[in-house]
């Protein structure tokens, strides 16, 4: 990807996806049962925003590794999280299979990109 033309955390591929991903999961949860509101509705809504907003937080702590690195981390864990609920969504009959898939798929391309960031910051950090 070119980084040059990366302007900000909106323009990250990982970050596209996860945002599609997070509000497909908002409509595809509109249809969770009423009983799910205050459980498995609310936890997955709430995880997958957070890979977004913790991305966003993320690339705002550029300067600082360890500090850009650690929120990447809460990012990977988000997503990951995010994968689970699906799981229960999809076993619980909530989810059609192959739309759960599709989800589950997006959040593994976001853990790829996430992952590759981890375990190389140097180019997405400020030096100033």
């Amino acid at each position: 990807m070119n980084k040059e033309a990366i302007k900000d955390h909106k323009d990250l591929g990982i970050y596209k996806i996860a945002f599609e991903a997070a509000m497909k999961i908002f409509e595809l949860s509109k249809k969770f049962p009423v009983e799910e509101r205050y459980s498995l509705t609310d936890q997955i809504r709430r995880s997958s925003r957070s890979v977004c907003a913790n991305l966003a937080e993320a690339w705002r702590k550029r300067r600082y590794e360890a500090a850009f690195v650690a929120k990447l981390n809460d990012c990977e864990a988000e997503a990951a999280e995010t994968q689970t609920w699906i799981e229960f969504a999809v076993k619980c009959n909530y989810m059609n299979v192959e739309v759960g898939r599709e989800v589950y798929a997006n959040y593994n391309q976001v853990l790829s990109g996430l992952v590759n960031m981890i375990n190389n910051p140097s180019p997405w950090l400020r030096n100033h």
